[in-house]
């Protein structure tokens, strides 16, 4: 074959990009060599994204130059592409996926670990990305978004200029790139949390549709499972007729043989994001399944019952009364604590400190422990986290599933020969402790008991939420489910009670109130 030509951007990013599949060519004997083309996106940077007129403009003129022959292939960042190709062109490869989350970078003194995503409050944010500042606001509605332009380093730069408090960034760009940020507080986004733009972190090979012979050579460099799940997030995009400005966050992986994707999409930057999670044994239609979620005929519940206090700025309530749903919102059992002196002991050798829920923090750090340097922390649900950030401390390990036996398989990971304290509820299920190594010493420390309240209420909700298994006995001890009634459990400990009862329910993704929003939105009434 002979020598290729690979059109890519100037950015130092794109450069990256377009050099590391030149090095992957070399790898299967085809030789190439690079050509930089300046699109519009990089001549006009006075203007937001959004501001720029048509879609392409990272894009255009590179496939302008395959088409006319001057460039043998162009390699795109995915998410830069248009869902809808010229005539002419093909995507013949894409390449493993990079992590598609994101980083928050912050001045160290704008950091407020006690804040959710540690940033000070009312601090000032830099993105050019309206899907990146709806999600921000609403999770963090007291922050200030502001525009950010220019490639990876200059915007890092213009923080490092104090031009920002942090700025929100994709994660694979600074990795590709190898930039020092340790001068920087580096706040991780996860993809269950904070979701990406569609096709995040994915590469994308493009040529001509009649180089037959590149095409089939460039299948070595081609990931199938990569071209599965991004495919269904281009899918989502292209039926929601949006380009790269519109607020969407569309995210797909393949766990346990099943495709799990989450969505969120706001009408404008400014407007709350509305959030699905769905699950899928198949991509067949799952683009039009979750399209027509977020139709505005859908009947959703007109009022919802949580078996917990909800405050009055909480993101489940926010995310709720935008949809014009009404909230019941009432704990239905008391906790005491059964321990007011802590045996500081216990604590000099503990390796780790393990909260399943934000009561076990609150009771624990209410007796006042003196910890060692080295303790770290491990929490079931961003609940439990946000508990934990307002005594000072993050989480080193956070189990964001629903599912209590993923949790406790993934911490059971980290932890073999080494000490965990475990402050719980006196009739906890105990299911973490349960499944540890052999070799881990789990130290118990009952610390709060819980009551079950008399006379409660009967509930006529459309959909009903229960917080724990304590919650569904208090409830259930006199009252049943209403006809057409619908039923959402916190955690499986809590859907296992269910299950005796031999009702079904649904089980959010994860246990907290994003992953609770996400399934309220994702119930049909009938």
């Amino acid at each position: 074959m002979k020598k290729l030509t690979i059109g890519t951007r100037g950015s130092d990013l794109a450069l990256w990009q377009a050099n590391h599949i030149k090095d992957e060519l070399a790898a299967i004997g085809i030789e190439a060599e690079i050509k930089i083309i300046k699109t519009q996106g990089d001549k006009i940077l006075n203007l937001r994204l959004d501001k720029l007129e048509g879609k392409g403009f990272f894009t255009k003129e590179l496939e302008e130059e395959l088409l006319g022959g001057t460039i043998d292939l162009a390699v795109h960042c995915l998410k830069d592409l248009p869902t809808t190709h010229p005539e002419g062109l093909t995507i013949a490869a894409l390449p493993p996926r990079e992590e598609a989350s994101e980083y928050l970078l912050i001045l160290k003194d704008c950091v407020d670990v006690s804040q959710k995503l540690s940033l000070k409050k009312g601090a000032m944010v830099g993105t050019s990305s309206n899907r990146r500042k709806a999600q921000l606001l609403g999770l963090r509605p007291d922050l200030e978004v502001e525009d950010l332009r220019g490639n990876v380093p200059t915007r890092i730069q213009k923080l490092r200029d104090e031009d920002y408090d942090a700025i929100l960034i994709a994660k694979a760009g600074v990795k590709r790139l190898n930039l020092d940020v340790s001068d920087l507080h580096v706040e991780e986004l996860e993809t269950t949390e904070f979701i990406p733009a569609p096709a995040q972190g994915a590469l994308a090979i493009q040529i001509r549709e009649s180089d037959a012979e590149l095409f089939e050579a460039l299948q070595k460099l081609h990931d199938p499972e990569t071209a599965e799940t991004v495919n269904v997030e281009r899918k989502v995009l292209n039926l929601f007729e949006g380009g790269c400005h519109m607020p969407l966050g569309c995210y797909c992986q393949k766990e346990n043989g099943k495709f799990e994707i989450w969505t969120s999409k706001a009408e404008t930057a400014d407007d709350f994001p509305e959030r699905l999670f769905l699950r899928a044994d198949t991509t067949e239609g799952l683009a039009e399944k979750i399209v027509a979620k977020f139709s505005t005929e859908r009947k959703k519940p007109a009022k919802v019952f949580i078996s917990r206090e909800i405050g009055e700025h909480s993101y489940f309530r926010r995310a709720l009364e935008n949809n014009n749903i009404e909230i019941e919102g009432r704990s239905l059992i008391r906790t005491f604590p059964i321990v007011t002196v802590l045996d500081q002991f216990i604590l000099r050798h503990v390796d780790w400190i393990f909260f399943s829920s934000r009561n076990s923090v609150d009771y624990f750090f209410n007796l006042k422990p003196v910890l060692p340097k080295k303790t770290k922390f491990g929490v079931v649900g961003r609940g439990s986290e946000d508990a934990l950030r307002k005594f000072g401390h993050f989480a080193d390990f956070v189990g964001t599933s629903g599912d209590i036996t993923e949790v406790a398989e993934d911490f059971a990971k980290l932890v073999s020969g080494q000490q965990i304290l475990f402050p719980r509820a006196q009739d906890s299920l105990q299911s973490i402790q349960k499944s540890l190594p052999a070799d881990a010493k789990i130290i118990d420390l009952p610390i709060y008991e819980t009551v079950i309240e008399e006379d409660i209420d009967q509930s006529y909700a459309d959909v009903l939420i229960f917080t724990s298994p304590s919650n569904v006995d208090a409830y259930f001890a006199d009252n049943l489910l209403e006809p057409g009634q619908q039923v959402i459990a916190i955690g499986n400990s809590t859907g296992k009670k269910f299950d005796e009862m031999g009702v079904k329910y649904a089980l959010p993704y994860s246990p907290d109130e994003i992953g609770l929003a996400e399934a309220v939105f994702g119930i049909e009434i009938r």
